[in-house]
């Protein structure tokens, strides 16, 4: 019966993955479907988006093989020069707003390439 359906959430671990099990910030799944989609191959891929989020526009950061020290540095000096807020959730940079003109020319000035995608 556990096969058929699977725990999703635990009040001790918190939601679980359905596939591999494990917590899912420390889910196997997931870690290896980003690693084919988003290859470690120097693009930083930008894109804009609306849906789940009541509306509200969000610019979505991906492909920075950087510590995560040097990504927070990354996201707090944005922010800044933006005036707007934004975080860091498993290696995606989310920036609230449509600021994708602005973040790929961030980006290129340091030396990236950087692929925009449609959102």
């Amino acid at each position: 019966m556990k096969e058929n359906n699977p725990i999703v959430y635990s009040t001790e671990k918190g939601r679980i993955c359905p596939e591999c099990g494990f917590p899912e910030k420390e889910c196997h799944c997931r870690t290896k479907k980003i690693s084919k989609i988003i290859s470690d191959d120097g693009t930083i891929r930008i894109r804009k988006e609306k849906k789940g989020r009541n509306g509200k526009e969000v610019t979505i950061i991906q492909g920075i093989s950087l510590s995560e020290q040097a990504v927070q540095s990354i996201v707090s000096d944005i922010k800044k020069k933006l005036g707007t807020g934004g975080t860091v959730k498993d290696d995606i940079i989310e920036i609230q707003g449509d600021r994708v003109k602005f973040i790929a020319e961030y980006f290129i000035k340091l030396g990236y390439k950087v692929q925009i995608n449609g959102g």
